[in-house]
């Protein structure tokens, strides 16, 4: 009964009508009646797809290094690759990679997403990362880039027919394609001269991103953003080239844009998804349609439109280090980067920030820099104020307090859940100085795993709070989906910081209150209602970690835990971590435990 009641409760959460949404598209595909299984569309067996680039200026910024004899697949793993294609629909992270068959085309309504393993890893090669890097080669005049651009595109239409086979099951990934297509378009001055076969390329991907609206929208996710987005761009870019039908998916696609942001994006920046990395997936499609508004001059969108991007762009500022560039590793990560117009890391989030405060705040975030290169390449300029980074900033809409001293940055986690969470990460605890994430989040490592590992990347345990009775802070219902979200009952600013608290319906209560310092960070932990115990886990930066009493030191930090009740036990052990899709590698953790209601306080100090 209580599991069937927690499962009516998230139900009620997600909304009746995106369930009856996402119930209808299932039922339709599973009876065969659903409007998408009845498109069709002919690729081009060839192109040309772009008209050549522009020669008069050259490359406005270095050209990066990747995708010349090495493609690099989700901002992590590097393969070699030659001027030949790849091989579209297999794993490219296989052992035997290219050299084996692919599944069978069959319709993509009939293939499975998890069946034959993780599909995200098939998908990799067909979201046209390289389309940008050739496109940025061309343009610098490198001999070969357009011929290898245009032979990947042609081989991919051939061995990718329409609607047939897994590149085609996900209307996001055709939705990515189109906005890649278009960046590669704009990269090569090329956005006024649509070729025939680029018109038809563009016009499959459309056809199948158009009927599946109404599911995109069930997701409340990036799915919604990217969908909505590839539609204005479209539209934008046959305007820009003079092709009739461009103003039908003006319409829709700004129509859908607008009201995807307004109602994914919070008033003060937070995304539904409550993740660095969509956050930034969404930030850079924002971008992406601000860019092709202004190439084909069309009216601005609105003033609501335009404050939420400011606002998303202020969020990510915020968050993101500006010395290292990376964030905190907050919720889920699929390995997507739109824009990698830059040797930049993956978890650099610096250009995209950079670009998105340009774009939508009229200033810059950072002084001139290498993140600077992505604005070149996109011909965005002018705008020289640099931001200020505030000392406290509370993003209540999504649950997130940000507290900085001198070059230190705490975050404090707390929950409120508007949309799913795909973490139980309440009351957890991000720390840096210096451009080192010194207390770490676990990241979500894949979505195609054992559910000991989905559990355990999701749960309590990964992240920098405190589990009790060894029970999870949400019930997982399936791999994408947590039960009785939890909800802060107090939250906001102390003399010292920021504190927050919740109380769960087993009884358990956890109030944290976070004060950062110029030399470190005080964590004070007031619990009670459990029955056993109350495990505090504090996920440490790799490195050569002592335990001595109540204290772990690596020579330069020392963590220091006490409580007023007394320490039950405290251990040094090992966890683990995720910096990139599908990469796991160890670090040390501290846990401590009590079994009698009271006060922990914790220290983090690092020498002055």
């Amino acid at each position: 009964m209580n599991a069937l009641a927690t499962r009516v409760r998230t139900i009620a959460a997600l909304g009746a009508g995106n369930a009856a949404r996402a119930l209808a598209y299932r039922a339709g595909l599973k009876l065969g009646i659903h409007p998408v299984q009845r498109i069709a569309a002919t690729l081009p067996a060839s192109g040309p797809f772009f008209v050549p680039p522009r020669a008069d200026d050259g490359a406005p910024a270095p050209v990066p290094g990747h995708w010349r004899d090495e493609a690099l697949l989700f901002g992590r793993y590097r393969r070699p690759i030659g001027v030949a294609p790849p091989a579209w629909t297999v794993d490219p992270l296989s052992d035997d990679g290219d050299d084996r068959q692919g599944p069978p085309l069959a319709p993509w309504w009939t293939i499975g997403d998890f069946a034959g393993g993780d599909i995200k890893r098939t998908w990799e090669y067909s979201r046209f990362d390289w389309a940008l890097a050739f496109a940025q080669q061309a343009r610098a005049g490198e001999s070969g880039a357009l011929n290898r651009l245009e032979a990947w595109l042609g081989d991919w239409a051939t061995a990718n027919p329409a609607y047939r086979g897994p590149n085609w099951k996900c209307a996001q990934e055709a939705s990515i394609r189109v906005l890649h297509l278009a960046v590669a378009a704009m990269l090569l001055g090329a956005e006024s001269g649509m070729t025939p076969a680029m018109r038809a390329l563009l016009d499959a991907h459309v056809r199948r991103i158009l009927p599946t609206l109404s599911y995109a929208r069930a997701q409340d996710n990036n799915h919604a953003t990217s969908e909505a987005g590839a539609l204005f761009v479209a539209g934008a870019w046959l305007k820009v080239a003079g092709i009739a039908g461009a103003e039908p998916l003006l319409r829709k696609g700004r129509a859908r844009l607008e009201r995807t942001v307004l109602r994914l994006f919070a008033r003060d920046g937070s995304f539904s998804q409550y993740s660095l990395n969509y956050h930034r997936v969404a930030l850079d499609t924002l971008s992406i349609a601000e860019l092709w508004r202004q190439r084909a001059s069309l009216a601005p969108f609105s003033a609501a439109w335009r404050e939420r991007a400011r606002a998303a762009a202020e969020w990510l500022r915020v968050m993101t280090d500006p010395l290292s560039g990376d964030a905190p590793n907050l919720g889920a990560n699929d390995g997507a980067n739109l824009l990698q117009l830059t040797d930049a890391g993956y978890r650099d989030f610096r250009p995209s920030v950079q670009l998105a405060t340009a774009l939508f705040a009229d200033g810059r975030a950072y002084s001139p820099g290498p993140w600077d290169d992505q604005l070149n390449w996109l011909g965005v300029g002018g705008r020289e104020k640099i931001l200020p980074f505030p000392e406290r900033a509370i993003f209540d809409d999504g649950g997130f307090a940000v507290l900085r001293r001198d070059d230190a940055m705490a975050l404090l986690r707390y929950p409120r859940f508007r949309f799913r969470p795909s973490q139980a990460d309440a009351l957890h605890v991000d720390l840096w100085h210096d451009g080192v994430n010194l207390l770490r989040d676990a990241g979500s490592y894949s979505y195609n795993t054992d559910a000991e590992w989905i559990d355990y990347f999701g749960g309590a345990a990964s992240h920098n709070t405190i589990m009790f009775d060894g029970q999870p802070q949400m019930p997982r219902l399936s791999r994408f989906l947590l039960g009785d979200w939890l909800e802060s009952d107090e939250h906001g600013a102390t003399a010292d910081g920021f504190a927050a608290s919740y109380r769960h319906r087993a009884g358990w209560h956890h109030r944290r209150e976070i004060r950062p310092a110029a030399e470190g960070l005080t964590v004070i932990d007031t619990i009670d209602g459990f029955a056993r115990e109350a495990r505090l886990r504090w996920r440490l930066a790799p490195g050569d970690w002592q335990l001595a009493n109540d204290s772990a030191t690596n020579g330069e930090h020392r963590l220091t835990v006490t409580a007023n009740q007394g320490l039950a036990d405290m251990v040094l052990t090992s966890g683990w971590e995720s910096r990139h899709y599908l990469e796991r590698t160890p670090l040390p953790v501290v846990e401590a435990v009590v079994i009698a209601p009271g006060r922990i306080v914790t220290e983090y100090r690092w020498a002055s």
